[in-house]
């Protein structure tokens, strides 16, 4: 539809395209206010602070359960416990989340001395996608094998305790186990 330029359809045309622009400015304004909400529903709600139970079970958990102190140190700084262990990394220096750590845990790190703490692991492609047999060389056996909350309590444990912490010192040590112990001796 052409325009004729006359007095008359000028007046038409803005009449009908301002009820259009109307609605449409209304429309967008109404999307508008709704997408940070929409931003905010979709967006992970932050995690509560774990129990402190499930932190010290965690601890537990990582001391003797899993035996994670044997590589990675009592600390979690890579000064392991058994010198006859792979070499763990430093823990308090990781740059891991916490859906990167527990998939470390629950996993391994193949081709490394990370055990896979999850006893099916690599059974049915949870894991990385890969199976056995996509393994280039077999997986260490954990010393015992962890259950899902029993890894996101290690996780939970690590990240309240120990990742992010920096260097061990007399005061982290002593906030650490809760009390000065022998260990925090070592330190100034």
């Amino acid at each position: 539809m052409g325009f004729v330029y006359t007095a008359h359809m000028t007046v038409t045309c803005k009449e009908s395209l301002w009820p259009r622009m109307l609605s449409a400015l209304v429309v967008s304004v109404v999307i508008g206010a709704g997408l940070p909400m929409a931003a905010r529903a979709g967006a992970q709600a932050p995690t509560p602070a774990p129990d402190p139970s499930d932190i010290a079970d965690g601890m537990r958990l990582y001391q003797q359960k899993g035996d994670c102190q044997a590589c990675h140190g009592w600390a979690g700084d890579g000064r392991k416990m058994d010198s006859q262990m792979p070499d763990g990394s430093n823990l308090r220096e990781t740059r891991l989340d916490r859906a990167r750590l527990i998939m470390t845990i629950k996993c391994g790190r193949p081709g490394t001395g990370m055990p896979a703490f999850d006893k099916f692991a690599y059974t049915d492609g949870r894991c990385y996608g890969m199976k056995q047999a996509d393994l280039k060389s077999p997986m260490p056996d954990p010393p015992a094998t962890l259950q899902q909350r029993e890894i996101e309590r290690v996780a939970d444990f690590l990240f309240q305790k120990v990742v992010g912490k920096g260097p061990m010192d007399r005061a982290k040590c002593i906030e650490y186990w809760g009390s000065e112990v022998e260990a925090c001796r070592e330190f100034k």
